[in-house]
């Protein structure tokens, strides 16, 4: 396995994330878009992880040129990302962020599929891997936010194209023939799918992404309403992905003697107890920090496990469809699900709402994982 090339392709994908997700917002908000507005659009870069991993992964297995296909979708995205520079229009920055969002999520799954082959053995091993794009997450979040600070957000543009480029340059270095070859059939996919224990799993990670909409919509504008510095707010965000690295590194010691299902649970109430605490407590600094470390369960235990449990329900020749299915409905269907009610129940109910609103889904994720999937996962 290509480790360090790996480790490259991770750090500049989630640095993207780590200015796309806490600084888009601001910058749509400094153009003029309400929170509807800015709810709709950042849910069409969720609708478009619904589509694209299945067409990509579809192209990519039949095609057998995997590698292929990540490093064109890499290029098309730095490609389909400059129309931002030309338009500041809802109908015209809709279409740019539905080209390029299609285009830079076909790649993560086909990656993601890869590095769980060679790690499947060894139980949360995939962690190692993925922390480099936590701490890409973490440069780019920090190193962005003074930045914004000084000279205002047009600047996550730039800041965006230059980390696309730098998927793509690394996309270039990553050898076609180790994502080759033939995998076993294990039969049809709809006999998968129809298995209660994947129904379950799917729908509680459906519900789990939904929650999380408030959060990767609003958060940095919610904390700017209340006075918080844009470095102070890259610093909280920066915060929560530290806390995620500290469990990637764990979570080989804690699924050898843990079980999923048990780990699964607990970052479901972990999350419910986060959004509870951001939406009722935003003056007090020490509880943002504090619901900043649960990021540690909300995404960095819940994500290593069901990495795990996608590799374990879905094999051999549906191990790219499954990731592909696995994103479309959590982060794709429950992202976009979350982003468009959060921008409607922010201006109508208000942000304690929408934040208890997000509580009660993670909690619903809890009781479907609790009587849905059996104990000995």
């Amino acid at each position: 396995m290509p480790y360090w090339r790996l480790s490259g392709f991770y750090f500049f994908y989630f640095a993207t994330l780590g200015v796309l997700v806490p600084y888009w917002g601001l910058y749509l908000q400094s153009v003029g878009f309400t929170p509807v507005g800015i709810g709709n659009l950042v849910a069409i870069l969720m609708i478009s992880r619904i589509v694209a991993p299945m067409v990509w992964g579809w192209i990519a297995d039949h095609r057998q040129q995997r590698m292929t296909v990540v490093r064109l979708a890499a290029f098309l995205t730095v490609a389909a990302f400059i129309g931002v520079f030309f338009g500041t229009g809802f109908w015209w920055l809709a279409a740019v962020m539905l080209l390029f969002s299609f285009f830079w999520h076909a790649s993560l799954p086909l990656i993601e599929v890869f590095v769980m082959r060679h790690t499947a053995a060894r139980p949360g091993a995939y962690g190692r891997v993925r922390l480099w794009g936590s701490i890409g997450f973490i440069v780019a979040v920090t190193a962005l936010g003074p930045v914004i600070d000084a000279r205002g957000p047009w600047w996550v543009l730039p800041a965006l194209l230059t980390l696309m480029f730098g998927i793509w340059s690394f996309s270039l270095t990553l050898p076609e023939s180790e994502l080759k070859g033939e995998l076993a059939h294990p039969g049809p996919l709809r006999r998968v799918l129809m298995r209660p224990e994947v129904l379950a799993f799917l729908l509680a990670c459906l519900l789990m992404q939904i929650s999380h909409g408030p959060y990767y919509t609003f958060y940095s504008i919610y904390l700017q309403g209340h006075g918080y510095s844009k470095t102070l707010i890259g610093g909280l965000w920066a915060f929560a992905v530290l806390c995620e690295i500290g469990v990637f590194l764990s979570m080989q010691r804690l699924l050898t003697r843990i079980a999923l299902r048990t780990v699964l649970m607990a970052s479901f109430l972990l999350a419910a107890l986060r959004w509870l605490l951001i939406g009722h407590y935003p003056d007090n600094l020490a509880v943002l920090i504090v619901a900043q470390s649960l990021h540690a369960a909300t995404f960095g235990s819940f994500h290593a496990t069901a990495m795990q449990l996608v590799h374990r329900f879905f094999t051999g020749r549906h191990q790219h469809r499954g990731q592909a299915i696995y994103g479309s409905l959590s982060f794709g269907i429950g992202g976009a699900i979350g982003s468009f009610y959060s921008g409607h129940t922010w201006v109508t109910l208000g942000p304690t709402m929408t934040f208890n609103i997000a509580a009660a889904s993670a909690g619903l994720a809890f009781v479907v994982t609790w009587f849905l999937i059996k104990p000995k996962t």
